[in-house]
């Protein structure tokens, strides 16, 4: 397969700002490692927080680190209905105008105006990676799933280059469950 391209599932999470880590958890607060990612410098934290929305609350949703400019939460579809949000696909970052919630922590809350996104499925490419599979950056493809299951073409899928990254697709949990996606899973990308 020379197109392929691990998948993997991002589940339910959290980026928040330094200020927004200090109101969640207090003074002096810092992210501590729980498990490092697939992507280069980035890890899940040991803290966690809870969503509240104006139908339910999900609690110990995982805080990803390091911090960022912006607190943004990417949740499933199926998560934004029982929060009670609108779904807002969005690639990462692009959080204006999206949906906003109620993070609550141990030593405070917050609510953020905006912010709330489902994660728009994505291949995370280095230049190198992405000069070799012939795709560029924002290029948008489609991504086979072949298994004894639930066989399943993902379509929209964006492309992001970046040298920073480390080549792998992400896809939300409700994604992963139609698909039947287990660990290890590999697609094959569609230009």
């Amino acid at each position: 397969m020379g197109n392929s391209v691990l998948i993997e599932t991002s589940a339910r999470h959290v980026h928040v700002t330094e200020a927004d880590l200090v109101k969640l958890f207090g003074e002096g607060a810092k992210l501590t490692v729980k498990k490092m990612l697939s992507q280069p410098g980035q890890f899940a934290s040991e803290q966690k927080v809870t969503l509240v929305g104006p139908k339910k609350e999900i609690a110990n949703v995982s805080i990803l680190g390091p911090t960022r400019k912006e607190t943004q939460v990417e949740i499933s579809a199926t998560d934004a209905r029982t929060l009670g949000v609108d779904v807002a696909i969005r690639e990462s970052g692009n959080i204006k105008g999206t949906p906003g919630i109620k993070i609550v922590g141990p030593a405070g809350e917050l609510e953020i105006q905006e912010g709330v996104i489902v994660a728009k499925r994505h291949i995370h490419l280095t230049p190198a990676d992405a000069a070799e599979l012939g795709l560029e950056d924002k290029q948008i493809v489609k991504v086979e799933v072949k298994n004894d299951y639930r066989s399943l073409v993902f379509g929209d899928v964006v492309v992001r280059v970046n040298p920073n990254f480390a080549k792998a697709m992400h896809i939300d949990t409700d994604e992963s469950n139609a698909g039947c996606v287990a660990p290890g899973t590999m697609g094959e990308i569609i230009k």
